[in-house]
């Protein structure tokens, strides 16, 4: 295998058969844009404001994940300019650091990391729908199958998982399989779908976050920014998990912590580098939408925030009657940015953002779902998965795989596990970019001649600074949010077996009629 794809690295290799180049710098940058865009920036913050009960030290996890993510879209942009292949980051691993750690990703990818991202968005999509339309309601249910533990592990409790299909996930449901149908039209439709909503949810996040600076609260102004360092400094301890009496950690290992729902938010900024097969003048225009899309998203996130906290106070009164009286903290079901509209719209702000979410969920879960299938396609290519899923339909879209990642997406819908699934696929998530960007240092030395049309900004104290700052994250998680770390670390290690019966597999029926050459 790895004789076979030695010549990868070339910018001249030919595009995967049967997918067209088709998309430009526009149309690419609001993939990048459009999949990290979802519910995430309307709902984490209540959670960070928890953890970190500063304004100051809220703004500064925000920070962090945004200078973490830029540096890793400029970094990858080398990576993408040099590999503008189908699969993306799964060909970058496979080519630095050897085809075992490539599927692992893949693997990861659609076991966990992309499906349950793609499952939770539409969960959140049909909430907020609920919000108008009360009948999509999680209590009504269709099929109820039973509910499943809690189950009680040395790493920590699991569940209690309430598993079936009800009116709510049912609408989550059904808005997977629309986007998946209009992915197998074609990229053309595809992308055309991604700029409509992209463009619509960056317009509605600007506009969210342009109310703060134009219709600030002085209730907000007081509590925030007479004392903006509040519970920060390098010598404090703060109880974790907050209110444990026993548990303190220091201002630093707590800004590690709180970022895990900042990264999550800002996450799949690489998923353009999937469909790089199907990119126009890629060496390009890859490393462009990579840094401006994940500039523009950074930007937004840091204005919504700054605009959080001059409307709203930091913290508040839990059973407060008013969204100004719950604050960031205790915002309704975490619903922020629906705090933020009704304070300055009245009930009607419930609505409009509502409206905004939905917007922001379909956009960000067609990005997903365009993208993911294109790295099940690559890992068919090597024979490391079904045949059947290297093929493409009569729209030069890799309709198999985009079914197949819709199925699993929905089943994670059923499963009432999702929540969970997404709490532990950040420490995956942030595995695999630490190796990638390992793999960026392993290829300067092993592969010295590589065409490389763009070379990563700030190389190699950028790549080294994210890799440092990502292990510290890893470590404190490993550390103090234990019950969602391991799982991810075995759902990951579970590959392993799976790779080994693939490769078998694959070398088995190399020689059969019907199967398809690696790309």
């Amino acid at each position: 295998m790895a004789e076979q794809t030695q010549s990868i690295g070339a910018v001249t290799a030919p595009a995967q058969p049967g997918l067209v180049k088709s998309l430009g710098l526009f149309s690419s940058t609001m993939i990048v844009a459009g999949s990290m865009i979802g519910s995430g920036i309307f709902i984490v913050s209540a959670d960070i404001a928890h953890q970190v009960k500063s304004p100051g030290l809220l703004l500064i996890v925000w920070i962090v994940s945004g200078v973490m993510t830029l540096i890793g879209g400029l970094s990858y942009g080398e990576l993408a300019a040099a590999m503008p292949h189908a699969g993306g980051q799964y060909v970058y691993l496979r080519e630095s650091l050897g085809p075992l750690w490539g599927f692992l990703y893949g693997w990861s990818m659609l076991l966990v990391i992309q499906t349950a991202t793609i499952a939770a968005v539409a969960i959140a999509f049909a909430r907020f729908t609920a919000v108008m339309i009360p009948w999509f309601s999680a209590s009504a249910w269709i099929w109820k199958i039973g509910t499943f533990g809690p189950w009680h592990f040395w790493f920590g409790n699991l569940g209690p998982y309430n598993v079936g299909l009800n009116q709510q996930n049912l609408l989550a449901i059904i808005s997977i399989a629309l986007i998946t149908w209009i992915n197998t039209r074609g990229l053309r439709v595809g992308s055309i779908v991604q700029n409509i909503f992209t463009v619509t949810k960056i317009g509605s996040l600007l506009a969210l976050g342009l109310l703060g600076l134009f219709f600030s609260t002085e209730v907000a102004r007081t509590a925030n920014f007479t004392e903006f360092w509040r519970n920060a400094g390098l010598s404090l301890l703060h109880p974790y998990p907050p209110g444990h009496p026993a548990w303190t950690i220091g201002t630093i290992t707590l800004i590690g912590v709180a970022t895990v729902g900042a990264l999550f938010s800002m996450d799949a900024w690489n998923n353009i580098t999937f469909i790089a097969a199907e990119v126009k003048n890629s060496s390009r225009t890859l490393p462009l939408s990579l840094a401006f899309g994940t500039i523009i998203v950074v930007f937004l996130y840091l204005l919504a925030n700054v605009s959080y906290l001059r409307v709203l106070p930091i913290s508040g009164d839990p059973n407060g009657a008013t969204a100004i009286a719950r604050g960031i903290e205790f915002a309704a079901d975490g619903r922020v940015g629906t705090a933020v509209a009704e304070v300055v719209f009245g009930s009607a702000g419930a609505v409009i953002v509502a409206i905004a979410i939905l917007i922001s969920g379909f956009g960000c879960n067609n990005g997903l779902i365009l993208s993911g299938a294109r790295l099940y396609y690559a890992m068919a290519k090597d024979r490391l998965f079904f045949n059947s899923v290297a093929s493409v339909n009569r729209y030069h879209a890799p309709g198999v795989a985009l079914v197949l990642q819709g199925i699993w997406a929905s089943i994670l819908c059923l499963s009432g596990t999702y929540n969970e699934l997404l709490n532990f696929l950040i420490f995956a998530v942030l595995i695999f970019y630490i190796l990638t960007l390992a793999g960026l240092f392993v290829l300067r030395r092993t592969r010295p001649n590589m065409d490389r049309p763009y070379r990563a900004f700030g190389y190699p104290f950028l790549p080294a600074l994210y890799i440092v700052m990502a292990v510290f994250v890893e470590i404190q998680l490993l550390r103090y949010q234990p019950e969602y770390t391991w799982p991810g670390l075995i759902i990951v290690l579970l590959g392993v077996p799976v790779y080994l019966f693939w490769r078998r597999a694959g070398k088995a029926n190399a020689s059969l009629p019907g199967t398809h050459p690696q790309g």
